[in-house]
């Protein structure tokens, strides 16, 4: 019989509805039945794209012995990380505070009042070197319990106080010196070979690159400048090439396996595609280079296709398991390429670097390392007839791959994450004047507005109901989304979307020290009050928030915002110029903010003013935020008293104060300097 996770929106607490395992979800059932039975809590958080949180769900949860030891010692709850992102920081910190590293699936042991006493990640079935099984480590939990209760109520006291200390003090603001030393340090690690940073496994790190992309774009002549768009074109164009990217039906890869970001975990999530598209876009932008335009619309037609849900928003990620085995369904054996594509191999095989042995576990992950100018040399092809020659070999390809069993789909859909769709398909609907990016922007704002605010409030996650109330990152995140969508579209209503959010996320989230609380003060009350100030591999809550707060600003003209933004800047202070790469976003919010945003009112009618708008759209401005009014009136403080007129009209104003309105586009050109 089916245990009480049928009932669970989540498809990843599903996965495990026919488990003997007696699980609980999160909640107050399940701490009641441990006191009742003065028993530990044995927490296990993980999510539906996870390679190892399968892993150890067929080797553990799915064996009768190892249920039943759980069973009638604990009492065991499951969570989705994505639909509860503080119950599982929360935990995090104690995993990582007694291991010194974390991930999932992530192993937690609780007293019946929810304080941790034992905490990893993944434990095997079987005992390993230097690596105790999972019977080994709650084998030794319940001895603690039953013999040394003292103690473990210690240890558990320790942790919890470890937790809620865990944020650093605030500090000064970063000076301009800071942000290019920032640059230096994120160098440190720069990988100038392969792109990213660090070694393996090698991770996108969206957040890093906005930085790099915002000091390339504001500071272009600048060492700095210089240094940040040699790291990210060379990045985002060695990933583009590498098999993290799927070169046939669009999307990245979590993270590579690898240095060279040849293999990937195969898992796609929609905030990695969602941030990426948006960088790829901008990038091209920043260098007119095709290829980075190209690979943002294959992402961009990815989520649009793919990953959409029938009711207007985006779903959460791709599996990397197919029938059992990790990437199955993006790999290729040298046979099945022979009976695929036939006399295509050879050419095919040069475009995506196929060979009979295989670059993964004797199976070929296509990549893209060859130049097509020098493959169609090498077969006395034109490059129109080389270009022909790939559309059918890919045809070929997608056609039998979509004939495959395909993974797993986890399809509810994560508010924060639609946030940053919203955003992506917003610029790319202005910025490549696409109606089809457009109408996909307002079909997920439609979405978060409606069924995933029900009552008027943003819940975290919906699938086929709300989830739980939403956290300080999806009101920052679709705020952001929203604004983007109204300086894309000049439709009020968006606008007016994004006031209610930013206020909502002032008045629940804020901390009276500076920066804002993961969770609201309505909230489920748990141990410590998460408030999360580092990118991972999301932007954090709090650079959400400034920027949320910085858009706001220019808007509307608040300047208690601005006071916010500062003081939130100052509680992440301390990491971000210690640790860079750990605050790229806030870096980026901030260089913006430092630099100066102007604040650009295009009045007239929508025939008027359009090449004005696509003046401002042209070209990456991280400094600019738009606002069109196209007809009489507007509830946009920025707009007010600049009714529309036939005659296009635009005034650039910064810090409160505005220049001469112009009539030109040339005129217009000069204002913004």
């Amino acid at each position: 019989m089916p245990n009480r996770l049928i009932d669970a929106t989540s498809p990843y607490l599903k996965q495990h509805a026919d488990n003997p395992v007696d699980w609980f979800e999160w909640g107050v059932e399940a701490f009641t039945e441990a006191e009742r039975r003065d028993v530990p809590v044995l927490l296990s958080v993980g999510y539906s794209a996870c390679h190892w949180c399968h892993v150890m769900a067929h080797e553990s949860f799915e064996d009768d012995e190892t249920a039943t030891y759980m069973n009638y010692n604990f009492v065991n709850v499951k969570v989705d990380r994505e639909e509860r992102p503080d119950v599982d920081r929360i935990y995090m910190d104690a995993v990582t505070s007694m291991t010194g590293r974390g991930g999932w699936p992530m192993t937690v042991f609780l007293t019946p009042d929810q304080r941790p006493v034992y905490a990893g990640t993944y434990f095997p079935k079987q005992r390993m070197a230097h690596h105790p099984s999972f019977m080994d480590v709650m084998g030794a939990v319940v001895d603690a319990w039953n013999t040394n209760r003292a103690g473990v109520h210690t240890q558990a006291s320790k942790i919890t106080e470890a937790i809620s200390a865990s944020n650093p003090p605030a500090g000064p603001t970063p000076s301009a010196y800071d942000l290019a030393e920032a640059v230096t340090a994120i160098e440190r690690t720069f990988d100038p070979i392969n792109g990213g940073f660090g070694g393996a496994p090698k991770f996108p790190q969206g957040p890093t690159l906005e930085f790099l992309m915002r000091t390339a774009a504001l500071h272009p002549d600048s060492e700095a400048g210089s240094a940040s768009l040699r790291m990210l074109t060379i990045t985002l164009e060695r990933m583009a090439r590498g098999g993290i990217y799927d070169h046939l039906l669009g999307g990245f890869a979590r993270y590579s396996v690898d240095s060279i970001w040849l293999v990937p975990h195969f898992e796609k999530m929609l905030y990695d595609n969602a941030l990426l598209a948006r960088i790829y876009l901008r990038t091209w932008q920043l260098t007119g280079d095709d290829r980075f335009l190209s690979t943002a619309q294959e992402v961009l037609d990815y989520l649009d296709t793919t990953m959409a849900d029938p009711g207007g928003g985006i779903h959460a990620a791709e599996d990397a398991d197919s029938e059992g085995h990790e990437g199955k369904f993006a790999v290729w054996s040298w046979d099945e390429l022979e009976s695929v594509l036939g006399d295509d191999l050879p050419i095919a095989a040069s475009i995506y670097g196929f060979t009979e042995t295989g670059n993964f576990e004797g199976t070929n992950i296509p990549t893209r390392e060859s130049d097509l100018t020098g493959i169609a040399a090498e077969f006395g092809l034109s490059s129109e007839q080389l270009a022909e020659a790939r559309k059918r070999i890919d045809q070929a390809l997608i056609d039998a791959r979509v004939q495959r069993v395909p993974p797993a789909r986890d399809d509810k859909v994560v508010s924060a994450w639609n946030g940053f769709a919203l955003r992506a398909f917003a610029e790319a609907g202005a910025v490549l004047g696409s109606q089809r990016y457009l109408n996909r922007a307002r079909s997920i704002a439609s979405f978060l507005i409606g069924e995933a605010s029900p009552n008027g409030s943003l819940v975290r996650s919906w699938r086929d109901r709300p989830g739980v109330g939403g956290f300080a990152d999806d009101f920052a995140a679709v705020a952001i989304g929203l604004y983007t969508l109204f300086q894309a579209t000049a439709e009020v209503r968006w606008f007016d979307a994004a006031e209610e959010l930013v206020a909502s996320l002032r008045s629940g989230f804020a901390d009276s020290k500076g920066g804002f609380f993961a969770t609201s003060k309505t909230s489920e009350a748990l141990i410590a009050r998460p408030k999360v100030i580092q990118d991972n591999p999301t932007p954090s809550d709090n650079a959400l928030a400034m920027e949320a707060l910085q858009i706001h600003s220019a808007l509307t003209g608040d300047l208690t915002a601005i006071a916010e933004l500062e003081a939130t800047m100052e509680s992440l202070s301390v990491v971000a110029k210690g640790h860079p790469s750990f605050a790229g976003h806030a870096l980026a919010v901030w260089l913006t903010h430092s630099v100066g945003i102007k604040e650009v009112a295009i009045t007239g009618s929508a025939e008027a003013t359009e090449d004005m708008e696509r003046l401002v759209w042209d070209s990456y401005r991280p400094d600019i935020v738009l606002a069109v009014n196209r007809g009489a009136g507007s509830t946009v403080p920025l707009l007010a008293d600049r009714d529309a007129t036939g005659t296009a009209t635009a005034y650039v104003c910064e810090q409160l104060v505005c220049g001469l309105p112009v009539t030109s586009v040339d005129d217009l050109v000069i204002s913004l300097g």
